[in-house]
């Protein structure tokens, strides 16, 4: 069985559209390299582990640095829950909190 690749709901989604396009294009590559490859294959510099079952997909581009915080759930799936533009050096705790929060809704 494969890996899939989705996010939480239209909240999230919203979110990944409002990235600048490049960003979103390296969203879609790395979603892909997962769903081929596993997400046991793919490593940093694209994936790293934050806290607990929280995880993130690091996304540069040309307009700067964004993040998309995720899960994964039964069956091999890799749930988005939080997309953001970074700002800062560090993850910001207010991301975290609302990743976190959101994570407890996905199945």
């Amino acid at each position: 069985m494969s890996w899939t690749v989705e996010t939480l709901n239209e909240t999230v989604a919203s979110e990944v559209e409002a990235l600048p396009e490049d960003m979103r294009a390296r969203l879609a590559r790395i979603a892909k390299l997962i769903e081929e490859k596993g997400l046991e294959r793919v490593g940093e510099p694209h994936v790293k582990h934050l806290e607990g079952r929280l995880w993130e997909i690091r996304l540069k581009g040309r307009s700067g640095i964004a993040r998309a915080l995720y899960v994964t759930a039964v069956g091999k799936r890799v749930v988005i829950v939080r997309v953001f533009v970074k700002k800062t050096e560090k993850t910001p705790r207010r991301e975290i909190d609302l990743a976190l929060y959101r994570a407890k809704s996905a199945p």
